[in-house]
């Protein structure tokens, strides 16, 4: 694993550099997830294409640092994955954004303008706020979600995502919670659809229907359905979201 320091969050960043052709995929995960964890399987699916897949974990999760004294907003979080690319002296990649890092993946994109070559996103934050996870989570104060919600949630968590969970800072899981709840401005779907670059949104077919589905599709924004998986697609069809990213870079 790789690693390098984070000016933004103030500490080390961990990050799987996995060879292959082409421009580079970065991958940036959702709330509680770690990229190590969640998309290996994704990424060595032969309908990827052995095309070079970067993950990173983002600070407060998996292998990564887990400084208290970091926000862990959305914003911030995107300047970090900016830093990682300017480390790896990237002037041409795809970014991936899975839910909370989908939005991550949206301001990244506004970051660094012509040097992505594509967006693409499944399930992202599109609007202030939250979702069930973040929003369950954000009602409590952090000091609250410390003492006893991060616990109980672990307690009654019976997917994956819970061994992604245990490996978060509780305190990165709260902070980034409330900053999807708070939500930027502009919007998410205001930045995400004002990209120069092709972007695409992606859904588990066990998530539809969705108000954001049908809107942005009318929008004129390319929509694709990974069938039989909900949300968490990394691990419910990752052989169907290897060819569905594949698809993507080869409009």
């Amino acid at each position: 694993m790789n690693s390098f320091y984070s000016q933004q969050a103030g500490c080390t960043v961990r990050w799987h550099d996995l060879p292959g052709t082409g421009d580079p995929v970065v991958f940036i995960h959702g709330l509680g997830c770690a990229s190590s964890y969640e998309y290996p399987r994704v990424v060595h699916d032969p309908l990827f294409g052995a095309r070079r897949a970067i993950l990173i974990d983002l600070p407060g999760s998996g292998y990564s640092d887990k400084p208290e004294h970091y926000s862990y907003k959305t914003t911030d979080q995107a300047h970090v994955v900016a830093e990682l690319i300017d480390h790896l002296e990237l002037d041409s990649f795809w970014l991936y954004g899975h839910s909370m890092g989908g939005s991550i993946a949206i301001e990244t994109a506004g970051l660094l303008g012509s040097c992505v070559k594509g967006l693409m996103v499944s399930e992202p934050n599109f609007h202030a706020g939250g979702g069930m996870f973040s929003r369950t989570i954000a009602a409590q104060t952090e000091q609250q979600f410390l003492e006893q919600g991060y616990d109980a949630m672990l307690s009654v968590e019976k997917t994956a995502w819970a061994g992604c969970l245990q490996n978060n800072a509780p305190y990165a899981v709260w902070r980034g919670a409330s900053s999807l709840v708070a939500g930027v401005e502009p919007e998410w779907e205001a930045q995400f659809l004002s990209l120069p670059c092709p972007v695409t949104l992606i859904f588990g077919e066990l998530s539809l229907p969705d108000d954001d589905v049908d809107n942005l599709k009318q929008k004129g924004v390319e929509v694709k359905i990974i069938p039989a998986a909900g949300h968490s697609m990394s691990w419910e069809n990752p052989s169907a979201l290897a060819q569905a990213l594949a698809g993507c870079m080869t409009m």
